[in-house]
């Protein structure tokens, strides 16, 4: 079994301003790691899991062929039908962190499932692909639309042109307050800080709305 995966060194991943810098019991949050067909929601839930993470992946076959388009990833051969979950424990976090992480299925015949996976979710990062950038505009207006606080990761795939976080917000037309960030899904460490900048900015919400902005309607609480 991997052991937890400590805490990135980047210092900037939590701000020193930030609500977490507090101290006690872990704790426990459930985040939901979306994104479209392929972005790699899998491959992150499975590399910074510390526990074996739960797959419901099933092969691609030729009945899928016509809705589930490998265009730019024909080396994929499975796809998730149901959700991934994984654990993360962050002791050394400024606030002790347990993350329950559930994975979602990209293609949008799933959305149903989306408002499932979300309930109770203190936020959501949406992975993109920016080889089919078009595949997470699905993603960012279903979190948009339930009012879930959410980032977004660029998954840095191998062969793929690097854009500018900015380059991507503009495309996606996200505002100024939804971080964007680079990663590579394959790395713990990059995964760990995207769920920290993910719970400081859920954090830094809610006490933007607790200090008299009206809250949106959402299924944090559901």
């Amino acid at each position: 079994m991997p052991l937890p995966v400590p805490r990135p060194d980047d210092p900037a991943a939590v701000p020193h301003s930030s609500p977490l810098l507090r101290t006690g019991a872990p704790t426990v949050l459930k985040i939901v790691i979306a994104g479209g067909f392929g972005a790699g929601k899998t491959t992150a839930v499975g590399a910074v899991s510390e526990i074996t993470p739960l797959s419901t992946e099933e092969y691609l076959t030729e009945a899928s062929a016509d809705v589930d388009s490998l265009a730019g990833i024909e080396a994929k051969e499975t796809t998730t039908v149901a959700f991934d979950f994984g654990r993360l424990s962050l002791p050394d976090a400024p606030m002790p962190l347990e993350l329950f992480l559930f994975g979602t299925p990209g293609q949008d015949r799933f959305v149903d499932l989306w408002y499932d996976l979300s309930r109770g979710a203190v936020g959501a990062v949406v992975l993109v692909d920016t080889r089919r950038l078009e595949s997470s505009f699905t993603p960012v207006s279903f979190f948009e639309d339930i009012g879930l606080p959410f980032v977004v990761a660029l998954n840095q795939f191998d062969g793929a042109h690097r854009y500018h976080p900015e380059q991507v917000r503009t495309a996606l037309e996200l505002p100024a307050a939804v971080p964007v960030v680079t990663c590579d899904a394959r790395d713990p460490n990059h995964v760990a800080g995207v769920l920290l900048t993910l719970v400081d900015h859920a954090v830094n919400s809610a006490a933007t709305t607790r200090a008299g902005h009206a809250p949106s309607t959402n299924l944090q609480d559901a």
